[in-house]
Order: structure tokens, then sequence, then C-alpha cells
């Protein structure tokens, strides 16, 4: 007799949240395998050895990654957590802020143009300063605040001459001046569990960049644009962030399949990875046990 199905976990590093995810899990006798993104491949032909999970856990730093094995597996009907699908919209900004417009949700002011030429006429529309994005990155890399128009020009020419696929196409925001501070929502299924307020005195409020977290209370509205965010891009395990305006209120600025949250859960006392592991062993239909792999 076969063994039954088990849950699968990807990742690259073990990290801290990969810590209290395997603790979670072990806690609950549940059986789970840990695979290493760096050393798995695939036989196109041959889904066999993958069936022996009932469904995988994307926590692959890579995104390409991520999104590849998530294609590979979704295409012979193993569910992966977040999905192929929710994985390459909030991996891509191009396609998040496309999700979020078509869903009447608030952002920033967000232009996407593919030559130096449409890139300026777009940031001149918007009015300087400008936040220039690379459409698939994370971390706060390769972000540009640009404030006036020789900066632009001298920005968007090094783009175009340096030529690899994160600076072919121009992602482009209004820059808005949020006070030091913006917000990290942990979005579980369809509940908003956890917000933190990520501060620093650089305009990148990312905690990768150095950025403090404080306890950011869920109010209803916070956590009805949040749970409308989810959805618009396909819901699951989500990370949203998001700017106050004193005019516009709540505004979106990106969304994270594979977030983050060594910050939110000490600063929060929310058990964050707990609640993750009660929605994935949930979604994916498991019986636990005691075995570990």
């Amino acid at each position: 007799m076969s063994a039954a199905p088990r849950l699968g976990i990807l990742h690259s590093r073990v990290r801290v949240e990969e810590k209290w995810i395997f603790n979670a899990l072990e806690a609950r006798g549940a059986d789970y395998a840990r695979i290493d993104d760096s050393r798995v491949h695939f036989d196109l032909e041959d889904p066999g050895p993958w069936r022996q999970y009932a469904a995988v856990w994307l926590r692959s730093l890579s995104y390409t990654r991520g999104l590849y094995v998530a294609r590979l597996l979704n295409s012979w009907g193993i569910p992966t957590i977040n999905s192929a699908a929710v994985v390459e919209t909030c991996g891509d900004k191009v396609a998040t802020s496309a999700a979020l417009a078509a869903a009447g949700l608030p952002q920033l002011q967000t232009r996407v143009a593919f030559s130096v030429e449409a890139a300026l006429e777009a940031i001149e529309e918007i009015g300087y300063p400008v936040v220039l994005k690379p459409p698939v990155g994370s971390w706060g890399r390769l972000l540009a605040k640009i404030n006036d128009r020789d900066a632009a020009e001298a920005i968007l020419d090094h783009k175009a001459t340096l030529g690899a696929v994160q600076h072919s196409v121009f992602y482009i925001q209004e820059f808005h001046e949020k006070d030091g501070r913006d917000i990290r929502v942990i979005v579980i299924g369809d509940q908003a569990v956890a917000g933190l307020y990520r501060k620093s005195a650089h305009w990148i409020t990312n905690t990768a960049r150095g950025a403090v977290g404080e306890a950011c209370p869920i109010t209803p509205e916070l956590a009805d644009i949040c749970q409308q965010a989810a959805q618009a891009v396909g819901g699951g395990l989500l990370g949203i962030d998001l700017f106050e305006h004193p005019e516009r209120g709540y505004l979106i600025n990106e969304i994270n399949h594979s977030t983050e949250f060594h910050t939110a859960q000490p600063v929060t006392g929310v058990d964050i990875a707990d609640l993750m592991v009660d929605h994935v062993l949930q979604t994916a239909g498991l019986a636990q046990s005691a075995r570990v792999a």
C-alpha cells in the first residue's frame, strides 16, 4: 500500500520563519517534507515522484524558482500554496497594479513604459518626484527616487544601457510622502491576522533596509481593504503593503506572495506561523501523521 500524501515545503534556506513553521507542523504531528529548491529537478513526462505530496507550500526566496515549480505542479493537478496564478500576479508589480486597477482598489498613480522617451513623458505626466521600480524584485532593491528631469534622463539611460530584463520595463509611481512609515498586513485566507507599521527615516520603509517594526491595529477599514486586495490577486497567504494618505485613505503599494514575517510575529504577538500552518493543512485536506522527513 502506498503512503498517504503529505505536505511538501519548498525552501531556499531555513530562515527563522521556516523554523517557526516546522515547529508548528511538528507540534501537530503533521507529515511533511523539506524540499531544497536548489536540489530538485523535474522530468516533465513523469510527475510520479511528486505524487507523494497532497500540496506543496512555496517558501522559496526566488520568485522564478517558486513560479516554475508552481506551474509544473499545478499542471499535474498538485496544489501549491500559493497557486501559480497568485505567484505570477504578486511577483510582478505590473500584474499586481493591473489586478488592483481592475478591482477598482486605491493605489498610487502608476505608469508603465518600454522606452526612455515614453518613460520621460509618463514621469512628467505624474510630476516630480517619482519612484522607479523594477517590475520584479523585493527587499527594496533597485528602487530610485527621481526628483527632476536631469536625474530622470540619467537613470533611464543607465537602465536602458544595462539592458537586463529587470531594466527593460519602466514601472513608475508617484512619490508618496509617508511620514516615515508604511503598513504590512498579513492576510491568511480571508482574514487579516496581523498588522505592522514599518518605520524608517529613509523613504524606503522596508525591514530589509533597516526599518523597525511596531504593532499596527487591524481596524475594520484596514481589514476590509486588505481582504479586497487579497481577493483581487487570487487569495492565499499574502503580505499586503499599504500607505496612509491624508485625503485618499489607504493606498495599496505591493502584495507579497511568499511574505516574510520575522518582524511581524514577535512585534504583534500573533503566532503567524501557527495560523499559516492551520490554513495550509486545511487547504491541502491533509490528515496529520507523526512521521517527519
